[in-house]
């Protein structure tokens, strides 16, 4: 693939969806305001790879100790979503309502939005967390991928997450456990980091969960989530309809 500074995918005049490196005005650094992109052609995505507790405040909002180590955890392709597609929430997760997280991917950066629903990932994932965060287009990304020779440094931007215009969650990457570079570090040691490959590297605090009363996402719920550089990822949940299982 070609090299790029900012990453997007647009539809074009021609009515075709294409891959491309955002033109920004002068002074502009969200994504979403481009209008002009060059054109990049290549596989862009592999696998997702996640983070769970790698910000201090939230897992210690979670009551859990510090971890020593990352904790990991994948999604599939196909939560993979994009800036404005909303979020849908499936049949299996209808019966109780969805809290939404926010993260950032690495090593060129964006942001991401980490939906999960608790009962799935807690109660009834047989012990894996995988099932509650996996769900088809649970994984919200953009507006774009910021090329790391325009962040510098990716562990001092401030990262949030609002709903319905409220602010809930809001912090800054210096308070991750695991930084960026010692992520990768880790992860490379056993496993051979592919270009595409996409890091989603924590939820910070704030969390439905861990407030009193707690907060889940409704039908009709508007999730912002921005990273400082980057620019904003804006989704609305909403309900799909049911399907017959094909076995």
């Amino acid at each position: 693939m070609s090299s790029f500074s900012r990453l997007v995918r647009f539809l074009a005049k021609d009515g075709r969806t294409y891959y491309g490196d955002a033109i920004l005005p002068r002074g502009v650094t969200d994504i979403s305001k481009a209008k002009q992109a060059k054109i990049i052609r290549g596989e862009i995505f592999g696998n997702t790879i996640c983070l769970g507790l790698n910000y201090e405040q939230h897992a210690k909002e979670s009551h859990m100790p510090i971890p020593k180590f990352p904790v990991l955890f994948y999604k599939p392709v196909t939560p993979l979503t994009g800036p404005t597609d909303p979020i849908p929430i499936h049949p299996l997760a209808q019966k109780e309502l969805v809290w939404t997280t926010s993260s950032i991917i690495c090593p060129w950066y964006s942001i991401g939005n980490d939906v999960s629903h608790r009962d799935w990932q807690i109660k009834h994932g047989g012990g894996q967390w995988s099932l509650g965060k996996g769900f088809d287009g649970w994984a919200q990304y953009g507006p774009g991928i910021v090329n790391s020779n325009i962040i510098n440094d990716p562990q001092n931007l401030r990262i949030s997450t609002k709903i319905n215009g409220k602010m809930m969650q809001d912090s800054n990457t210096k308070d991750m456990i695991f930084g960026v570079a010692k992520t990768i570090a880790f992860l490379s040691q056993g496993i051979t980091l592919l270009p595409g490959d996409l890091i989603f590297t924590g939820t910070l605090q704030g969390v439905g969960l861990g407030r009193k009363p707690q907060v889940c996402l409704k039908v009709g719920d508007v999730v912002e989530v921005g990273l400082e550089g980057v620019g904003t990822s804006v989704n609305k949940a909403e309900f799909t309809r049911k399907t017959e299982s094909r076995l």
